[in-house]
């Protein structure tokens, strides 16, 4: 029999309290009467001898301590999984929000799941095509892999993950075994819609799943959509042996949502307010994603968070750096030139990407070739800045090659249509034919049998 508690110690925020209360777990499943017909439902986030402390998902308005029933319902929060998902949109607990109908099956599984043991995981090597130059050619996205996407605010992050998602290829997926798993943490209704319409209009709305927390909905809801994504993520893979992208955005508005429940139950706080537990709680969403020996599925996760100010040091960029491979960086000064995608190559990279590169993979030509564009990229840098200083008339012959090569790698190899999707072969050859923008002389990280074979003589050509 569940036992009814009458009467609540104190509401505080979007937490209530009860005293005296036995039998209880940590994360459990909460039902909370008011005034006998309304029903909401929370979690057990804190237990001091008998004082249970909940997060109530709905929020707390219309509660006092004399009006509500709370009962304990013995189990974790779950949610329906089945592959009637696909094609889906749900809130950020797994209701469904599209007018459709609820899941009706016997498998519920637990949201808040384990991070993988390192010891079963596989470690990734195949390549996936996002059909996005800079990606593909200079941090390449690797099945299994957390490749994540610093941006700004006002910066094109949303549309750079609809074009991945409408254009992700990975070996060996097709229609059937490929899915998509959308999670957004307090976005606005317009970007909402937006994801929604650009997913239905490429014709993908089939094969991916969203989990849509509003800016308006309940900051408590916005800590389990993630959590419930991921689930769904896992059932799809480890299940169902499916390859699943998961898009997770924004990991800010996450993260500000930890801190104001951390500041309201009195934590002792750490770096700009966040909870010292920001670096493990994070790590616990992320550890989800990859790709399991016994498993013919994978999750490959992007994370996507706004760095407050464009500062990449701020704890949030900073501590997902840690435990992701990699990162994606967007920059402010080529958003303002209207380059898309704004991606910044210098402090963009991907730590899995030599593994899944090259003969077998890309082509056998691409380390050596990703390494000279970064190279000659650097060197356009110093150039520029020396421009600015002595003027451009003042530079020398090669100085002048290397403005040039930079200006058309912006324009032209990091520049690109929202809706352009390009091959691997077509990323890599538009590569070589501008990087011989510069003399063999200057290319120095290229073996000199790739440099004979791919090196496009554009005298000759001219």
């Amino acid at each position: 029999m569940i036992k009814e508690y009458l009467k609540l110690e104190k509401v505080e925020g979007p937490l209530i309290m009860v005293s005296d209360v036995d039998n209880v777990s940590y994360g459990e499943r909460v039902k909370i009467t008011i005034e006998g017909t309304e029903t909401r439902h929370g979690k057990v986030i804190k237990i001091e001898d008998k004082l249970v402390v909940i997060q109530v998902f709905e929020g707390t308005t219309g509660i006092s301590i004399h009006n509500s029933a709370i009962q304990f319902m013995g189990k974790p929060l779950e949610i329906s999984l089945s592959a009637d998902l696909l094609g889906r949109v749900f809130n950020g607990i797994g209701e469904p929000i599209d007018g459709g109908y609820p899941i009706h099956t016997t498998n519920k599984q637990n949201i808040n799941g384990r991070p993988i043991n390192p010891v079963a995981r596989k470690y990734p090597k195949n390549f996936i095509q996002t059909g996005v130059s800079s990606i593909d050619a200079l941090m390449t996205l690797i099945r299994g892999q957390k490749l994540p996407i610093f941006s700004g605010n006002g910066m094109a992050h949303n549309e750079l993950a609809v074009q991945i998602v409408n254009q992700a290829k990975i070996k060996g997926a097709n229609s059937e075994n490929f899915a998509v798993v959308f999670g957004a943490m307090g976005v606005r209704h317009d970007d909402a819609a937006y994801f929604k319409k650009s997913f239905e209009s490429s014709g993908v709305l089939d094969h991916v799943i969203m989990y849509l927390n509003l800016a308006d909905d309940p900051i408590v809801e916005r800590i389990s959509t993630p959590r419930t994504a991921l689930t769904a993520a896992e059932y799809l893979a480890f299940e169902k042996n499916m390859h699943v992208l998961v898009i997770l955005t924004d990991i800010t508005s996450y993260a500000e949502a930890l801190r104001e429940i951390s500041s309201i139950r009195g934590e002792v706080p750490s770096r700009k307010g966040y909870p010292g537990y920001l670096y493990s709680d994070l790590a616990t969403l992320y550890e989800r994603a990859g790709m399991l020996e016994d498993r013919e599925g994978s999750i490959t996760l992007i994370p996507i968070l706004t760095m407050p100010n464009d500062d990449i040091t701020h704890p949030i960029p900073d501590l997902t750096g840690f435990i992701t491979e990699g990162q994606i960086v967007l920059s402010r000064e080529l958003n303002q030139k209207n380059i898309y995608p704004p991606i910044a190559i210098l402090p963009s990279l991907s730590r899995l990407m030599k593994d899944g590169i090259g003969e077998g993979f890309t082509r056998e030509d691409h380390a050596d070739l990703s390494n000279q564009l970064f190279s000659a990229y650097s060197h356009v840098q110093d150039i520029r800045s020396l421009a600015q200083i002595i003027g451009e008339d003042d530079l020398s012959d090669i100085d002048k090659k290397y403005l040039q090569f930079g200006k058309v790698f912006e324009e032209k190899f990091i520049s690109q249509g929202k809706t352009e999707n390009r091959s691997i072969t077509e990323t890599l050859d538009l590569g070589w034919k501008i990087i011989s923008i510069l003399p063999k002389t200057e290319l120095d990280r290229i073996k000199p049998d790739m440099l004979e074979r791919f090196y496009i003589n554009n005298e000759e050509e001219g």
